[in-house]
């Protein structure tokens, strides 16, 4: 069974940094769309930041110049550098994998999630 593993979270004092990783059981991100999304409690999960099974990568654009996406396939691990964190982001980052990374409708595999924490 494919997992997906998240870690680096953490507690970050506003305009810190953090970098995430996420590391798969098998070889699912050369076969796969992946993403981190985020989810604030109370919200719905919302895209971070993700790779195309195409090879192209984007982040929105409330992460963009901050937040960056990369990948490494010959270790099956994804990461996502966070720089000048803001305290709204805040929140439980999970790592996701499937067919259409924008549509949580075709996430096929889920991490746990990570817990980061950005104090003012």
């Amino acid at each position: 069974q494919v997992q997906l593993m998240e870690s680096g979270g953490g507690l970050v004092q506003a305009g810190g940094s953090l970098t995430l990783s996420c590391a798969a059981s098998g070889s699912i991100f050369s076969t796969n769309a992946v993403a981190w999304y985020r989810q604030v409690s109370g919200k719905q999960r919302e895209l971070v930041a993700g790779i195309s099974i195409g090879g192209n990568t984007n982040v929105v654009d409330s992460v963009k110049g901050r937040f960056t996406f990369s990948s490494d396939n010959s270790e099956n691990t994804v990461y996502l550098q966070m720089n000048h964190l803001k305290p709204e982001g805040t929140a439980v980052y999970y790592c996701a994998a499937g067919e259409i990374i924008s549509t949580i409708g075709f996430i096929s595999y889920w991490g746990r999630g990570i817990q980061v924490t950005v104090s003012a």
